[in-house]
């Protein structure tokens, strides 16, 4: 259950509230705070126990648990997010052009169903921008490191600028590959958003293909070093199309997958169907996502080398959810709709979960 102050805030305000203002609120609160120097009261109270580290992509995290892109979609509240306990936080989606999104409303919850329906458009403003505040952040970050206190892992999500034709699309991406890799601890590439015409379309192998290893010789280059390349995948992809990237992810040497994203489809719900119909179009997130999540996880844990990261996501609510995608293979797990749904100190209950059931195990 949500912790009785957020769900009592959630159900008297938050929820007759629209969605997208009620997000706003909530994360100029935790910018205020941190601001006002909440951020080592609330590290006391939420940093991630040390047996929680994880060694992944060629780092250490400090827990296995992180927020998935989407929340941060500008690199504006990195740190406040990261004072929650979050092992890492995957910023954007991030467009080489700064661009508004789809018209409002974009954002609808689904509450019955702890899902929330979303076609935002990758609303964010734009690489460069966001490449000068992830700058000041990694200074911070690094001030942090020298005092010994909790910092998070940044990664940084990109993808496709709504008005560039598909046939522009690699260029596109090089663009902010180019001016975002050097701030960025990891890069995804995302194909797999539902709300961007056409994007889903370069999921296709032979469109990945030369999409991925553009990206990889241009982000290597951009930073001088090399940058943990990742590709996000849909949950509607056919098994043989998962099977694929797979094998696309070996050939290349890339660093991992990240599974899934949002779903176009609602089967599964337990909303009305009149309420799913007026939610609308875009991607649908949470625990109705759950079972596909896992057998995209394992169909890729089987596959894919050891050394190849699997990142789950895809309605993880509870420190046991994490701790099955965790023993099903995946390397690290990322929440986001539970946030929503379960309040600001959600990650420190799951760090605090995962370090019992950790112990409980040893014992």
């Amino acid at each position: 259950m949500p912790a009785p102050m957020y769900q009592f805030a959630f159900r008297t305000v938050f929820s007759r509230m629209d969605p997208e203002k009620a997000h706003h609120i909530v994360v100029t609160g935790l910018r205020l705070a941190h601001r006002l120097g909440a951020g080592p009261l609330l590290e006391k109270l939420t940093a991630p126990d040390a047996s929680l580290k994880t060694e992944a992509l060629g780092m250490t995290f400090p827990s296995p648990f992180g927020l998935a892109a989407g929340f941060d979609k500008g690199a504006l509240s990195v740190l406040p997010l990261a004072s929650l306990g979050f092992g890492h936080i995957e910023i954007g989606t991030v467009t080489a052009q700064a661009q508004p999104g789809n018209p409002k409303p974009r954002l609808v919850r689904l509450v019955k169903d702890s899902a929330l329906v979303n076609r935002m458009g990758f609303n964010n403003d734009g690489a460069t921008i966001v490449r000068r505040r992830l700058a000041r952040t990694t200074r911070q970050i690094a001030q942090l490191k020298r005092a010994g206190r909790h910092a998070p892992i940044v990664g940084v999500n990109i993808g496709k600028t709504k008005i560039v034709p598909l046939e522009g699309a690699v260029d596109d991406y090089l663009l902010s590959a180019g001016t975002l890799a050097p701030v960025a601890d990891y890069l995804v590439v995302n194909v797999s958003s539902p709300n961007t015409p056409g994007l889903r379309q370069l999921q296709d192998i032979e469109a990945l293909r030369p999409l991925l290893r553009a990206v990889r010789e241009e982000s290597d280059a951009a930073a001088g070093r090399n940058v943990p390349l990742l590709v996000k995948i849909a949950p509607d992809l056919i098994d043989a199309d998962v099977d694929a990237v797979a094998d696309l992810v070996t050939e290349m040497n890339l660093d991992g997958i990240i599974a899934t994203n949002t779903t176009i489809s609602r089967s599964g719900l337990r909303s009305p169907e009149t309420e799913v119909a007026e939610a609308g179009g875009g991607g649908l997130s949470g625990p109705v996502l759950v079972e596909r999540s896992k057998q995209i996880l394992v169909r890729l844990r089987d596959r894919l080398p050891e050394d190849v990261a699997v990142i789950s996501v895809g309605g993880v609510v509870t420190a046991e959810d994490v701790a099955e995608r965790l023993r099903l293979g995946a390397t690290l797990v990322q929440g986001y709709t539970g946030f929503v749904y379960e309040g600001p100190l959600w990650a420190q209950r799951i760090n605090k979960g995962l370090r019992a059931l950790r112990h409980s195990t040893v014992s």
